[in-house]
């Protein structure tokens, strides 16, 4: 018998549910939650989830916060692009950019936060004037702007070499397989590959459920795009305050990851390691998930200008500060 999935991972009644068009014409679903007129939160999820990845961080922000979640293209209820040419960082950033116009209103400002793509898509948009008008601030979960295959930690550590791992690793992450049923096998190697050896069967199970729906062809594609994926140039055009969380057993996107990202950033708020989780933290560890988005949210309360106190309430670890790029020059000129 399959676990049930745990009552924090199935989203609310959404306020508004609605389809943006992007800039080549690709259909966005996006749902809203919480209070009109709230501090805005908007979402971005994942290679392989969709909006319901969110549920947990979602129920614990939705009294506070208007939460806007959307599905990346071919994700969710998203529909896929035709062709090949709809797949690229290119297209996540236009993405981000038509979700902020649609549900920002002018002179309001969002804190933007994104799980591994989710966070290479904000990366991808850095510098572009309509999205940095739109964020008060970002968090960046567990995502890298490059290099995503060779620092996968994934396969053994006895398979040595870059290339090698590259070799292994490509028919696995570009399979244009179905991931099949889920079962005792499946929900094992999905632990495994992506969250943390303590993460309760129901999370898995959850997580499970969001990732075996993604369709094969979108998840392929998806994957061609991350094998060769560099937006370090949109990183360093990221100008907003920019918090950055890692988990120390996330093989997929690895803490040296996060560490680069954070010496890159115009702007860092540190870097909160989660000891233990994995790859998944917005279900593994949704307290301190959320916890982190209320801290950056209240150091930003007044950009998100909505005349209500922001609570901190949800607890987190300590974090490391780490200096930015522009900081440590000027701290050896």
């Amino acid at each position: 018998m399959s676990p049930r999935i745990p009552v924090d991972c199935v989203l609310p009644d959404p306020a508004a549910v609605h389809t943006v068009r992007s800039a080549d014409g690709a259909e966005l679903n996006v749902e809203e939650y919480g209070p009109e007129g709230a501090p805005l939160i908007v979402l971005a999820h994942g290679w392989t989830c969709a909006t319901t990845f969110w549920a947990p961080v979602v129920n614990r922000l939705v009294a506070d916060f208007r939460v806007v979640a959307y599905d990346q293209r071919g994700h969710g209820r998203s529909p896929a692009p035709a062709d090949g040419s709809g797949y690229g960082t290119d297209k996540l950033a236009e993405d981000l950019e038509a979700v902020l116009v649609a549900t920002v209103p002018a002179g309001r400002r969002a804190v933007v936060v994104g799980h591994s793509m989710g966070g290479m898509t904000i990366m991808a948009a850095g510098g572009r004037p309509e999205v940095a008008d739109r964020t008060a601030a970002n968090v960046l979960f567990n995502t890298g702007a490059s290099d995503l295959v060779d620092e996968q930690t994934v396969l053994p550590t006895a398979v040595r070499g870059r290339a090698l791992r590259r070799l292994l690793s490509r028919p696995v992450l570009q399979s244009r397989l179905s991931l099949g049923p889920i079962n005792g096998i499946s929900r094992a190697i999905l632990k495994y590959a992506t969250m943390g050896p303590a993460t309760p069967a129901d999370r898995v199970e959850a997580c499970a459920q969001v990732v075996h729906a993604c369709p094969p062809k979108v998840r392929h594609r998806w994957a061609l795009v991350l094998d060769v994926l560099d937006v370090h140039a949109g990183l360093a055009r990221i100008t907003a305050p920019t918090a950055v969380v890692t988990s120390s057993n996330d093989k997929l996107t690895p803490p040296v990851h996060s560490h680069r990202i954070v010496a890159a950033l115009a702007d860092s708020r540190g870097l909160l390691e989660l000891p233990g989780a994995g790859h998944m933290s917005p279900l593994e560890r949704p307290a301190e998930v959320t916890g982190e988005i209320r801290r950056i949210a209240a150091l930003v309360a007044d950009e998100l200008s909505a005349g209500v106190a922001i609570s901190t309430a949800e607890s987190t670890p300590s974090r490391v500060n780490v200096p930015s790029q522009s900081a440590a020059v000027e701290e050896t000129a």
